[in-house]
């Protein structure tokens, strides 16, 4: 019951990603990736700190701060980075596809780790998931933006960022709490970001704002920043990374129905047949008794 419980928080937390994603299509015009993350992080942290003290998180030891501001760092500084970036060439629905291969990557990163052993069901049900995104990105690529390609290439290869933080969160997890290691990360991330925008003039381009960039900027720091990855931890500390790892695979859906209203972005044919194995795979894997 406690990993279906994981499996359900995570579906929540990638629902409001995925909305995050359409958000971040929407406002990459008008910033770059740096400041796009900025905004998504220290309006992130400054919600989840104070909900942090008032519900008595339990911090990270002194000796895991450490490791908890490296993985806050390659998390929500260099992944988010790339993930902007990414949606400056392609489409919300297609980067968010491309994530979708998250799962395959945790998977991987944890069996190499020895964190998370294979088994042929999970291994069935993510590579059911991840072919239903190949397919899908590849049968709606005359369709796809010029140059979509360096998008969700981008997206694949930061995904082993978000990869490495779902197998190596839980045991710091374990030994403080989901919200004080959540927020330990998150503000080093933020603070790695905001000293870097300082320097490159990515924190001026906030002033160029109007009413409808900050509204949908405090939504993706509110629901795609806080309150996703507050699910998203407690999620962690529930189930495992895998388990987890595959509700991304919903990402595209809340992505590409958000988009579709702010952008004009279609919902394509190849893109519903993907999400259609896409949620195969989730069953598949997440349905394997302890038994197997």
């Amino acid at each position: 019951m406690g990993e279906w419980i994981g499996v359900a928080i995570a579906l929540v937390s990638s629902c409001l990603g995925g909305t995050a994603a359409a958000i971040t299509r929407y406002l990459a015009g008008n910033a770059d990736p740096i400041t796009l993350a900025i905004l998504r992080w220290a309006i992130g942290f400054l919600c989840v700190l104070p909900a942090a003290v008032l519900l008595g998180a339990k911090w990270p030891r002194r000796a895991d701060l450490p490791a908890v501001a490296a993985l806050g760092v390659a998390f929500f500084g260099v992944f988010f980075v790339l993930y902007n970036l990414a949606m400056s060439y392609t489409t919300a629905a297609r980067a968010s596809l491309a994530l979708a291969t998250l799962p395959l990557s945790t998977m991987v990163v944890g069996a190499m780790l020895g964190i998370e052993p294979l088994t042929m069901r999970k291994s069935i049900g993510v590579s059911i998931a991840v072919l239903g995104v190949a397919a899908a990105l590849a049968s709606g690529l005359a369709a796809a933006p010029v140059g979509a390609w360096r998008g969700e290439l981008i997206m694949t290869g930061a995904v082993f960022c978000m990869a490495f933080y779902n197998v190596l969160s839980r045991p710091l997890m374990q030994r403080s709490s989901a919200l004080g290691f959540l927020t330990v990360g998150m503000g080093a991330g933020a603070a790695a970001l905001v000293a870097v925008g300082s320097f490159t003039g990515s924190l001026a381009t906030l002033r160029e704002f109007g009413a409808s960039q900050w509204i949908a900027g405090v939504y993706l720091g509110i629901g795609g920043g806080a309150l996703a990855f507050i699910l998203w931890v407690m999620a962690l500390a529930r189930a495992t990374p895998t388990r987890v790892a595959n509700t991304m695979t919903v990402n595209p859906i809340a992505a590409g129905l958000l988009a579709k209203q702010l952008v004009g972005e279609p919902i394509t044919t190849n893109l519903v047949v993907g999400l259609i194995a896409v949620f195969a795979g989730i069953w598949i894997a997440t349905s394997e008794t302890k038994s197997v």
